[in-house]
C-alpha cells in the first residue's frame, strides 16, 4: 500500500515523517506533502487560479480529483489511499467532517480517501505521549503537563509551548509568526523520534494510526 499523506505544515510533516514508519512496516510507502496553512474549502468546491495555492483545503477538490485519476490507473497490485491530515482548531467536528466528505463526494474516479483530524492541533498527538516530552525536554514544566487532557480544546500549541519555551506562549506571541512555525518543528523533531505509538493517549492520533493499518491489513487478506 502507498499512502500519499497531506498535512498542514512543515511541523506536521515532520513529525508524521517520523512516526508512520513506526505504524506501518517498510513493505508500504508513504510521501508526505506540506502546505502553508489549512485555508479553507472553496465554494462551488472551485478552487481560484491564484487564490490559496499553498493552503490544504483550497486545493483539496483539485488534489483529490488528480488523485482519483491517478489511482484509477495503478497496477491492481499497487494500491494507495489518500490521507488527509489537518486539525480541527474552533470548528465543530461533525459539520467539519461532512464537508470534508462532501468534497470526496463529487471526485469520480474516488480516490481511496481517510480524512484524520486533530484535536484540537496537531501538537495534541506530542501531548498524547507525556513521557517522550518529558526525555525531549527534562526541564518541562510537570504542572502544566500533568494538568492536560487529551484532545480537549484549550489552546493545544500554546500549552505545550508554556510547558517547554522559556517564556511560554507569550514569549512566541511577541516574536514573527515564522518563529512560532520553526518551534513547532523543533517540538516534532525532538519529541516524536520518542514517542511510542501504542501508548499514545490521543484518541484523534490512535484514530490515525489505526486508519493506516486498516488499509495495510485489508490489502494483506
Amino acid at each position: 500500500m502507498h499512502f500519499d499523506i497531506l498535512v498542514e505544515d512543515q511541523s506536521g510533516k515532520k513529525m508524521l515523517d517520523i512516526l508512520i514508519p513506526k505504524i506501518i512496516n517498510a513493505r508500504n510507502s508513504f510521501n508526505v506533502r506540506a502546505y502553508k496553512g489549512i485555508g479553507h474549502i472553496p465554494k462551488n468546491l472551485t478552487p481560484s487560479a491564484n487564490a490559496g495555492a499553498h493552503l490544504l483545503l483550497n486545493q483539496l477538490p483539485k488534489l483529490l480529483r488528480a488523485y482519483g485519476k491517478d489511482y484509477a490507473n495503478r497496477p491492481p497490485n499497487s494500491p494507495a489511499a489518500v490521507i488527509v491530515v489537518c486539525d480541527l482548531d474552533n470548528r465543530c467536528l461533525k459539520t467539519f467532517r461532512q464537508e470534508l466528505f462532501a468534497v470526496l463526494k463529487v471526485c469520480n474516479p474516488k480516490p481511496e480517501t481517510r480524512f484524520c483530524i486533530a484535536i484540537e492541533e496537531g501538537e495534541a498527538w506530542l501531548l498524547g505521549d507525556i513521557p517522550a516530552i518529558r526525555l525531549a525536554f527534562p526541564l518541562a514544566k510537570d504542572a502544566i503537563l500533568n494538568g492536560y487532557v487529551n484532545d480537549s480544546i484549550c489552546g493545544t500549541w500554546e500549552l505545550l509551548a508554556d510547558s517547554v519555551v522559556r517564556g511560554g506562549s507569550t514569549a512566541l506571541k511577541r516574536r514573527r509568526w515564522q518563529a512560532v512555525g520553526r518551534e513547532k518543528s523543533k517540538w516534532a523533531t525532538r519529541i516524536a523520534p520518542l514517542m511510542d505509538v501504542e501508548k499514545n493517549a490521543s484518541p484523534s492520533f490512535c484514530y490515525f494510526r489505526e486508519k493506516l493499518r486498516e488499509l495495510t491489513a485489508a490489502e494483506n487478506v
